[in-house]
């Protein structure tokens, strides 16, 4: 299952922004899981959630979607030493990339909510608002166990 290429073009349109940022490209300078950057990782769960709506046809806000998935991470630090954080990374990281993609990019509520939640149900708050957010945190917890497990199909040339 792959995009086509009007869906590739979109996709793109939409993440440019944020890619061309110096501060979302630092992201690619930290590990989240096994050998996978946060950037790559922030852009397959991008990928892979707009992949997903896609294919399924789901009336949903596709950039937002993007968007938020991009930003999710956006935590700007080594989160495998202890000293770089404050607390437990995966009950904080959501607030922190929240707290950075707020002051370097213009949000809309729902990209907002897509960053505050997409650790949930561990994040024990409240659950997402939108059906964006939820599909977003499905898509970084497969993200996620693809690229512990080592089965990561990259998808950055694509």
């Amino acid at each position: 299952m792959k995009l086509t290429e009007t869906e590739k073009q979109y996709f793109k349109g939409c993440a440019a922004e944020l890619l061309k940022s110096d501060d979302v490209q630092l992201m690619d300078t930290f590990i989240q899981h096994a050998n996978v950057s946060c950037l790559e990782h922030s852009i397959s769960v991008a990928y892979y959630s707009y992949l997903l709506c896609k294919k399924m046809n789901l009336n949903v806000d596709y950039r937002s979607i993007i968007r938020g998935a991009l930003l999710h991470d956006f935590f700007l630090y080594d989160w495998h030493l202890s000293s770089d954080r404050k607390g437990l990374h995966g009950f904080t990281h959501p607030k922190t990339a929240l707290i950075n993609a707020e002051e370097h990019f213009s949000l809309n509520k729902m990209e907002k909510d897509i960053i505050a939640k997409h650790m949930w149900p561990l994040t024990l708050t409240t659950p997402p608002k939108y059906r964006e957010s939820l599909i977003v945190s499905l898509s970084d917890k497969f993200c996620s166990l693809i690229e512990i497990l080592r089965i990561y199909p990259s998808i950055i040339s694509h």
